[in-house]
């Protein structure tokens, strides 16, 4: 672990990087959009999509391991993720017990007149922030032009723990990070049980099966179905065996990968993605609880050991109280496998 490199900025004057794709006026409010109701009218709404690009990512990917194995060089990095910029400085900072001080004319921006409100909030990916001590700023912009990518230091770590937003050098945003990253209000929203979650959950067999054996039928029904129907044509569009680093292919209960270790060696790596819209809808909280079981059953069927995992929990709009109580529910049955576990969620949406 001793490349690990913690999401906090210290030490105040420390300069600040923003480092990876351009900025562009994609994802502007991108988390807050896929939380609301979807419409005809939403359609146009474009630029709540980010556009990723896969190779730029792997660039950054491999540019920042190459940084993080310079001793003593980073103090702080963090992905751009929900809010962009807004959320990396301010969270960055609040976990360092500091501030930061940056100048948006220095964001790299692949787009004419974007205005301070776009920059900060816009979710473009393949973006970085990190936080490198003083002095060592060439060793950054070093790595980043070996591998085309961009590095612009956009500002510093200060005292006042306040992150300072400029644009032509005029302030044009000033809040107390730990107000956004940590001390926000949080939101008591109402709860209430699907009207029609107690009809879903009443199993009457004899209305279900029919009178008479439709076995050919009911064959061709179940395989064509997404749930259990074969995935093949999903992995058969990608190169599964690229870098020769995979050892248990897609099809399997997880998918195992090997990564060779520095100085020689390999360790391997499971994976595995599950999911049962049935269940979660017939009972969020405990359909969530049998989907990280689930989970952990598929790693030990590789002969792995889980340690961690990541959610995904699309719900659909929290302002509904019905779709809230779902959202609740499936959290909260999620958290007690995880307890159970002894897993901790390293991330999601």
């Amino acid at each position: 672990h001793d490349q690990i490199r913690r999401g906090a900025a210290k030490g105040v004057g420390n300069p600040v990087f923003y480092v990876g794709a351009k900025t562009g006026r994609d994802g502007l409010a991108g988390a807050a959009f896929a939380s609301r109701d979807l419409t005809e009218e939403s359609k146009a709404d474009r630029p709540a999509v980010q556009v990723g690009d896969p190779f730029v990512g792997k660039l950054l990917f491999e540019a920042c391991l190459e940084l993080y194995a310079k001793p003593d060089l980073v103090v702080g990095v963090q992905d751009m993720g929900a809010a962009g910029l807004t959320c990396s400085t301010c969270e960055t900072a609040s976990r360092g017990g500091s501030g930061i001080e940056i100048e948006l004319d220095r964001v790299p921006q692949r787009e004419t007149g974007m205005t301070p409100y776009e920059i900060l909030l816009s979710e473009s990916q393949e973006r970085m922030l990190i936080i490198v001590h003083k002095g060592r700023e060439k060793e950054l912009k070093e790595i980043f032009a070996k591998w085309g990518l961009d590095a612009a230091e956009i500002g510093f770590v200060t005292e006042t723990g306040k992150v300072v937003v400029k644009a032509g050098g005029k302030v044009v945003a000033e809040v107390p990070a730990r107000l956004l990253a940590d001390d926000a209000p949080v939101y008591e929203r109402e709860a209430k049980v699907p009207a029609k979650l107690a009809e879903r959950q009443k199993l009457d067999l004899k209305k279900i099966l029919p009178g008479q054996p439709r076995v050919r039928e009911d064959l061709l029904k179940l395989a064509a179905s997404p749930a259990t129907g074969s995935r093949r044509w999903v992995w058969n569009q990608y190169d599964h065996m690229v870098g020769l680093r995979t050892v248990v292919r897609p099809g399997s209960d997880a998918a195992v990968l090997r990564i060779e270790k520095p100085g020689g060696g390999w360790v391997h790596v499971a994976m595995t993605l599950d999911g049962n819209g049935r269940w979660c809808a017939q009972d969020p909280r405990e359909g969530s609880k049998a989907l990280v079981a689930e989970a952990c059953r598929n790693l030990a069927c590789a002969g792995a050991v889980p340690l961690g995992l990541t959610d995904n929990l699309n719900y659909g709009n929290p302002h509904d109280p019905e779709i809230f109580w779902q959202l609740r529910e499936g959290v909260e049955g999620m958290a007690e496998a995880c307890r159970f576990f002894d897993l901790p969620v390293t991330g999601g949406n």
